[in-house]
């Protein structure tokens, strides 16, 4: 299927093929309820809600969306606000509220008036379901998050309709149930500038892994790659880093954390990241700078398998 922007895949081993189909289908519907609840510019729950902040309405909201916001504020908190899905506004005028992008940077003008503003989730207000803001200017795009949360809930939909073993692929961003045939869940790691994995490893049950890279969403203008993760600081695409992986171990929230928790890493930069990472006590992870060169955590470098020779990597604790 595609939603959320990207292609999804939902692979069963089992011995049942039509549990296997009914499975997949529920997980499937529920992807696109999730994607046409909180589409960030088509008619949605997520666009009434910011069509009241902007008319500075207070707003009621289902208790899912209320649990949304409360859990994003939490996860931009941990991630010192580089991950912030109240930045939609920004988001929007750099022309990625499409399915295509326009080699167009944004007026001048509009990203310093959103910079001096700077909304931020952390100004949103809730009262019981009933959404309040201070800040005019913010529009909650959960683009950088919400395929995390449909991870975790195709996990649990498949393990409610008996089905143990499963791997579940949102647009890179893959979690592992069970195994395949006895043997674990191998995925690759996309490599930023060539076709192909730079690397693959091995999913425990549970397990979850996440990318963030500049090669997928953006575009070029005058030989310089723009890409879609904006640094909330600057308002510009942070230009530092070519990709972001993370595994997250066993968790409920698993899915969640390895789609928010690579965004902060990759936007904070070649001296920031590891404070970032620890501080969203994240312990694998891979991140590749602007000129191509790997640096691995000590935990994660032990897990990877080189599918080809392998590179020169900077191990840190």
């Amino acid at each position: 299927a595609y939603v959320f922007g990207t292609r999804v895949e939902v692979l069963v081993v089992g011995d049942d093929p039509a549990l296997a189909r009914q499975a997949s289908a529920s997980v499937l519907r529920e992807f696109d309820r999730l994607h046409r609840a909180y589409h960030a510019w088509q008619e949605s729950e997520l666009t009434a809600l910011n069509l009241a902040i902007s008319a500075g309405r207070p707003q009621q909201v289902s208790d899912e969306l209320a649990d949304l916001i409360r859990e994003s504020q939490a996860l931009s908190e941990q991630g010192q606000y580089l991950f912030d899905p109240g930045i939609g506004q920004l988001v929007k005028i750099w022309g990625f509220h499409s399915d295509e992008f326009k080699a167009v940077l944004p007026p001048d003008i509009d990203l310093k008036r959103l910079i001096a503003a700077q909304p931020s989730i952390n100004d949103l207000h809730l009262n019981g379901n009933t959404v309040t803001s201070r800040n005019k200017n913010i529009a909650l795009d959960f683009g950088g998050y919400l395929k995390g949360v449909a991870l975790d809930r195709a996990a649990h939909i498949l393990r409610q309709q008996g089905i143990h073993n499963a791997l579940i692929n949102i647009g890179g961003n893959v979690m592992a149930l069970g195994s395949k045939e006895g043997r674990p869940w191998r995925v690759g790691i996309q490599h930023p500038r060539q076709s192909g994995p730079l690397a693959t490893v091995e999913l425990a049950d549970g397990e979850a892994i996440g990318t963030s890279g500049d090669y997928q969403r953006f575009f070029e203008l005058d030989g310089k790659r723009y890409p879609h993760l904006l640094d909330p600081r600057s308002g510009y695409p942070a230009n530092h880093t070519q990709a972001v992986t993370i595994l997250i171990p066993s968790d409920p929230k698993a899915g969640t954390l390895s789609d928010a928790g690579s965004k902060p890493i990759f936007i904070a930069g070649p001296e920031a990241w590891r404070q970032v990472a620890r501080q969203q006590q994240l312990q694998f992870v891979l991140r590749i700078d602007q000129n191509g060169q790997i640096e691995v955590t000590d935990k994660f470098a032990g897990r990877l398998k080189f599918t080809t020779n392998k590179p020169a990597l900077i191990v840190v604790p």
